[in-house]
């Protein structure tokens, strides 16, 4: 034969492990290397699994034993399964910067790069059997298309589109495709579910120029789950849009729906949907929220001591205004209706107003606002005023209009909570003046401001010592006879079977200000935020960084954390 042998048949025959003959025989037809193990076994000349033993002992590499490896522990999210199936090549696990993959072909050099370009990992290969392969990479095909009943068993959970009155839910003459046909209905509930088990707050469906992707924000950071053909894109959006009632032949504008899914024992979770077309087609983002989740009491959030004293004294007032202030996701919400959750008893009248209710509290009135039927802020607030209230909630101060209003009510015998995007909490006054409140109305409404962000706790299973020199330390914001005093951790990068790269679940960091009258004076006069905030400091505030590091030398979280959500 004059055309060359592939690898695996050329090494073949390099060890003496079949004929020449043979070999040039099975790849006048048979040239991809998994057809040649496959002849080999089905002529009697070589068995998969004497191939794989003999494989082993000549690379060095121990036969490995996928039928007694738990295939739930498989790292599904680091590489497409188009690869795996293409080159018959599984990753088992991950230990640091290595990934350790089964291959049934050692000399796929191809396989191993192409998983390395992929991951970005080093590549170590680990000999198995090629049908115990195939069969381990098939039980996880057929696990990733489960129906929504395999994964939670006798239909526990179920899509509810009751109130699916108007859903374009047939097929639309303008579509090339069935948006509700069998496997892309079983894909998408597949991807809710996998969310909610993993404990995501986000899900994104990605289309780019070859591949759909699909990431889940889970305890704060973006993690890639699963890559799918650019193909399937149409379809899987289509579906989305249908559950969440949206217009699936309008693909120009974005458009805001929400898709709720009931499970039994009275739990449910609502999914705030939103597209946004592309330049490769519409993307996706939903938004889990699931009521029952949300961990109201107070004294787990990560307030210290002192903050905790604070907040709890401020929202207890009859009057005045509390502001917890922070970037989209860091929080708030949860933080105020913690608040809300210790107010509420039959004495008062508790009303809320925002976009959208994100959190159920039996007991209080609770409004979603709706700009086309203007409904907004401004015009709950109104309403709220002529309803006998001893409590108001809003989702965020927007604009001027919302400002005074709010404000008005609180300098007029009701308790005013509500939120703000601002950096930290001496930044909120300038917010607030910079909208048109005048400076007067600020400093006599404004009662207490919390700023906060959330960092990812460490697994308190696997943590490990951060070994930092002192003078990360002194760089971080600790003062010199603080060091030594503390051991200060980090998250395990290979993690343990609790948690999820060494973290689980998330606290706050917070910056709890009291508007003192020394400050109410500052306000007036007009002074600088940074005036604002020495004064807060003289006076015991401690800022987002200081909190941060407090947590750090608790054990709680690692300083890489803090410094990801603070500035020094």
């Amino acid at each position: 034969m004059n055309k060359p042998l592939p690898a695996l048949a050329q090494t073949l025959i390099n060890l003496d492990l079949a004929d020449r003959s043979d070999i040039e025989e099975i790849v006048v037809e048979h040239n991809e290397p998994k057809e040649i193990v496959q002849q080999l076994n089905q002529r009697g000349v070589l068995s998969s699994y004497d191939l794989s033993k003999q494989f082993s002992d000549r690379f060095g590499s121990p036969l490995f034993d996928l039928g007694a490896f738990d295939l739930t522990q498989i790292p599904t999210d680091l590489v497409d399964m188009k690869l795996v199936e293409r080159h018959t090549a599984l990753p088992l696990f991950r230990r640091g910067k290595n990934l350790f993959v089964a291959v049934f072909d050692p000399t796929n050099k191809s396989a191993i790069d192409e998983i390395k370009f992929y991951t970005g990992l080093q590549v170590l290969p680990i000999q198995a059997e090629l049908s115990a392969l195939e069969g381990a990479i098939q039980k996880i095909q057929e696990e990733q298309s489960a129906t929504l009943e395999d994964f939670l068993g006798d239909g526990d959970m179920e899509l509810d589109l009751e109130d699916d009155t108007g859903s374009d839910d047939k097929p639309r003459d303008d579509l090339d495709f069935d948006p509700n046909e069998a496997p892309i209905v079983k894909y998408v509930n597949k991807i809710l579910v996998d969310a909610i088990n993993r404990g995501a707050s986000d899900i994104h469906i990605e289309p780019f120029e070859r591949e759909l992707r699909i990431r889940f924000r889970i305890d704060g950071i973006l993690h890639k789950i699963t890559t799918q053909p650019i193909s399937f894109a149409p379809r899987i959006v289509a579906r989305v849009k249908i559950l969440a009632k949206l217009d699936i032949a309008e693909r120009r504008i974005p458009q805001d729906g929400r898709v709720k899914l009931k499970v039994a024992r009275n739990k449910a979770y609502d999914f705030r949907v939103n597209t946004l077309p592309t330049v490769y087609g519409e993307k996706v983002v939903m938004r889990i929220l699931d009521s029952s989740a949300a961990n109201l009491d107070l004294t787990t959030l990560g307030f210290t001591k002192e903050q905790l004293g604070l907040y709890s004294a401020a929202v207890a007032r009859p009057y005045g205004m509390v502001l917890i202030t922070g970037p989209t996701g860091s929080g708030k919400t949860v933080t105020l209706y913690s608040a809300l959750n210790m107010l509420n008893e039959p004495t008062k009248n508790i009303s809320t107003v925002e976009d959208p209710v994100e959190i159920q509290l039996p007991g209080i009135t609770q409004v979603n606002i709706n700009e086309k039927a203007n409904m907004g802020f401004a015009d709950a607030l109104r309403a709220f005023l002529r309803q006998d209230p001893d409590i108001l909630m809003l989702g965020e101060i927007r604009d001027l209009e919302t400002a005074e209003i709010a404000i008005k009510a609180a300098q007029t015998g009701h308790m005013v909570l509500s939120t703000l995007h601002t950096n930290d909490a001496p930044a909120t006054l300038t917010r607030l003046l910079n909208m048109g409140v005048p400076a007067f109305n600020v400093a006599s409404a404004v009662q207490l401001i919390v700023a906060q962000r959330l960092v990812r706790r460490l697994c308190q299973q696997c943590k490990i010592d951060a070994e930092l020199p002192e003078k990360a330390l002194l760089d971080a914001g600790y003062k010199p006879e603080e060091i030594g005093t503390f051991t200060p951790f980090t998250a395990n990068p290979k993690g343990c079977a609790s948690c999820t790269e060494g973290y689980k679940g998330r606290a706050g960091v917070f910056q709890v200000m009291p508007i003192s009258e020394a400050i109410k004076t500052m306000i007036m006069e007009g002074c600088t935020e940074r005036d604002i905030e020495r004064q807060a400091e003289k006076e015991g505030t401690i800022d987002l960084r200081r909190s941060g590091l407090i947590k750090v030398k608790g054990g709680l979280t690692s300083l890489e954390e803090i410094e990801r959500v603070t500035n020094v």
